[in-house]
């Protein structure tokens, strides 16, 4: 039983850039799965209408997911635009080139979405410069300093918003979730990685005090259905 007062750190198998199986792509699916019938696109796509009026004139979005996985919050994205006739440019951003696979191949049908396999530290990707950053469900995979750091450099990367989209850490989400996914015969990964995410998550309050860490005091924090901390930072 996890001790809900600090964040774990245990990492999710997940965590593995090797992970190259049918248990993976197994794995992914489940997820868009769980994400669509819990609403966990919504703090994104509800962001994005919120910003809408910013958007630059005369040129597509340029809109870059990190840690991509899958593809399915992209997908989401470009459904999202395509509905209110927005032109983007959307770029999955992930380490591990078989998920990059995986998307690519889940996105045939959306000629706005491209795939770039990059190390989010490297110098070569700090250089690249963005309308929108969102990250889904990939900050609790960073402990509070590596995530620091990342606050800041996509605060800086972004020219109008970065978009957080993650899990509240809450008994009650973990348990949740945990009977969620043995009930439904769940992947070895997800029954391991769902309810370890929500013990790696955040509470209001640390949430404050890593952007306060970061030197960012412009921004939109909101508790959103079900247990999602939405984060807007504002440029």
């Amino acid at each position: 039983m996890p001790d809900f007062r600090v964040r774990a750190t245990e990492e999710e198998l997940m965590d593995d850039l090797s992970l190259a199986s049918d248990e993976l792509r197994q794995n992914l699916d489940e997820l868009e799965t769980i994400n669509t019938w819990l609403g966990g696109y919504a703090p994104v796509l509800h962001a994005l209408d919120r910003l809408r009026p910013h958007f630059p004139a005369g040129r597509p979005l340029r809109l870059a997911d990190l840690g991509s996985g899958g593809g399915d919050t992209l997908r989401q994205v470009a459904r999202w635009a395509r509905r209110r006739g927005v032109a983007v440019e959307l770029i999955g951003i992930d380490a591990n080139r078989f998920m990059l696979d995986y998307a690519a191949a889940r996105s045939t049908a959306y000629p706005e979405i491209s795939y770039q396999q990059a190390d989010i530290f490297s110098p070569e990707f700090q250089q690249q410069s963005f309308d929108v950053l969102t990250a889904s469900l990939f900050c609790h995979h960073f402990p509070d300093e590596q995530l620091t750091h990342l606050l800041k450099q996509w605060h800086t990367q972004a020219t109008q918003a970065v978009i957080i989209n993650d899990l509240h850490r809450h008994p009650l989400a973990y348990h949740s979730i945990r009977w969620l996914t043995r009930l439904l015969g769940g992947s070895r990964l997800v029954q391991n990685d769902a309810p370890l995410s929500v013990a790696r998550a955040f509470t209001r309050r640390e949430w404050q005090h890593l952007l306060a860490t970061a030197g960012i005091s412009r921004y939109q924090l909101r508790w959103r259905w079900a247990f999602r901390w939405q984060v807007i930072l504002d440029k």
